[in-house]
């Protein structure tokens, strides 16, 4: 299939443990791993909203991060709950209409957050080395 960066189709994640399932609207690589944004994140705050899924990247799709599986929605067999719920979050872009900040926005804002979503201490001495603070 593709590169899970370069794909413009809605994406789907399951957690392989749990069973629970998300929509991705916005999805970025981070610390061997994914950062993401869930629908209706727009309704939150960014730090609430963002989530990272650690683990490596693997496959052409379906992928495989950590303990998840990503698939394309509706591919494998459609999954009416996310569906609907993509449903929702399509209509709610509309009303968002020039509001939806843009990806370069979204990126940065995800970039900012990341740290602390992933859980990674960026007092760490390696970091601070890393960042010519240490």
């Amino acid at each position: 299939m593709a590169d899970l960066f370069s794909v413009t189709a809605p994406l789907a994640l399951r957690y392989r443990d749990s069973g629970e399932k998300q929509i991705m609207v916005e999805r970025l690589p981070y610390a061997d791993g994914l950062l993401y944004l869930p629908t209706f994140w727009t309704d939150m705050p960014l730090p609430e909203a963002l989530r990272y899924v650690p683990g490596p990247i693997e496959g052409d799709g379906p992928w495989k991060v950590g303990n998840a599986i990503v698939t394309v929605l509706a591919c494998h067999g459609t999954d009416a709950e996310l569906a609907t719920e993509f449903s929702y979050w399509q209509s709610r872009l509309m009303e968002l209409a020039d509001d939806y900040p843009s990806r370069e926005l979204i990126e940065k804002l995800m970039k900012t957050h990341a740290a602390g979503v992933a859980g990674i201490d960026i007092c760490h001495p390696e970091f601070r080395k890393q960042s010519g603070n240490g």
